[in-house]
């Protein structure tokens, strides 16, 4: 993108001819954009990450309503999907699978998505924030072997360095005897949240990769709306799916205790969920913006960056313990992040001089 480019840099739903409404942006209004969701997908994270663990620490204990919370500011999503709206032609309609085989699609994904959120609820019940961050970060490893035998993604020298660092870094913190681990947590319930957020990070990677699947076999386009609906719908059955958890588990009997007890008096603890949903929404929105404005290439790329941001904000808010093993631990996440965000790079130069390539599918990041 050359200095003197004039020219509409956005293209997803629509042409250079005018059709797409965001097409006529010039260089500085993108660079406005691009900037404001990057922030959108870095402070959500961040901020629904640190608000999860305040819940836990002030007396919060449902882990189906910290599941609910992930999903369920999904109307907020309705805001971008009306304003801004792709033109669909009849080659585009036609092409599209039927709505029943939409719907399953949906359906799974959303149903998955929710069983995903559960882990990383338990997860991070047991494990501080900050670990629980950097434990996040193995989803990278999930996903480069996943998409190595789902997606075709070549697995160089540089994923490799990845996959490997960030082992090493995870196993760390598994064998780490001084860990910051939150009240009334034992050990055992650490190696619990360990692995729950171990798993998820895997499910997470499965996810991506049936994402990717679905949109290149089913829906068949990328575009600002397509990426939304997934958006919408799959959180709409996570949402109905931890409802459902809710209440079949019995946890709803305890909400009302549980906001009598909570520490920081019951205002925060609506609050506390409230901000929470919030903010995965506003993670969410800036997923979907980065995918739109940019690719969804870049999208996951800022994703993994968060992952490495958050260990610095649960320090300065929540104050976990820094000691030696976590930092040396970090400091392997962010390197293996380097080299994976390097590949991806690389990868990314290669298909723009490929036109006839395909993106990669929209993430949902996690850490997003």
């Amino acid at each position: 993108m050359t200095a003197d480019n004039q020219q509409p840099i956005l293209g997803k739903d629509g042409t250079s001819n005018g059709q797409h409404p965001l097409a006529k942006l010039n260089r500085l209004h993108f660079w406005l954009l691009l900037a404001l969701n990057i922030i959108f997908l870095l402070a959500g994270q961040a901020a629904a990450v640190i608000l999860g663990r305040f819940y836990y620490d002030k007396g919060g204990n449902s882990k189906w309503m910290a599941t609910l919370v992930q999903t369920a500011a999904f109307p907020v999503l309705f805001i971008p999907y009306l304003f801004i709206t792709s033109p669909q032609n009849d080659s585009e309609g036609s092409n599209r699978a039927s709505f029943i085989t939409v719907s399953v699609v949906y359906f799974v994904i959303g149903a998955m998505v929710a069983g995903d959120n559960m882990l990383y609820s338990i997860g991070l019940l047991y494990l501080s924030a900050s670990t629980y961050s950097l434990i996040c970060a193995t989803q990278l490893i999930f996903s480069a072997v996943l998409s190595f035998f789902l997606n075709g993604q070549k697995f160089t020298a540089l994923i490799m360095n990845s996959v490997v660092v960030l082992s090493l870094s995870t196993a760390l913190l598994a064998v780490n005897d001084d860990t910051d681990m939150p009240s009334g947590v034992t050990k055992w319930k650490y190696v619990i949240g360990f692995l729950a957020t171990l798993g998820a990070s895997a499910m997470y990677a499965l996810l991506l990769s049936l994402m990717q699947l679905s949109f290149q076999k089913v829906l068949k386009k990328e575009t600002f709306s397509v990426v939304l609906e997934m958006q919408i719908y799959t959180a709409l059955v996570a949402t109905g799916v931890s409802i459902v958890g809710l209440f079949a588990s019995g946890e709803w009997k305890t909400l009302q205790g549980e906001m009598g007890s909570f520490t920081a008096g019951k205002l925060s603890y609506v609050m506390t969920l409230v901000w929470t949903a919030i903010a995965w929404q506003i993670c969410s929105v800036g997923v979907v913006g980065l995918v739109f404005v940019v690719s969804s290439l870049f999208s996951n790329v800022i994703s993994t960056l968060s992952l490495a941001i958050t260990p610095i904000a649960a320090v300065v808010i929540l104050h976990d313990k820094m000691n030696g093993v976590k930092i040396i631990a970090m400091l392997m996440a962010i390197w293996g992040f380097g080299t994976y965000l390097y590949q991806n790079y690389v990868d990314d130069l290669k298909a723009r001089k490929a036109p006839s390539a395909v993106d990669d599918a929209p993430t949902e990041s996690r850490s997003c």
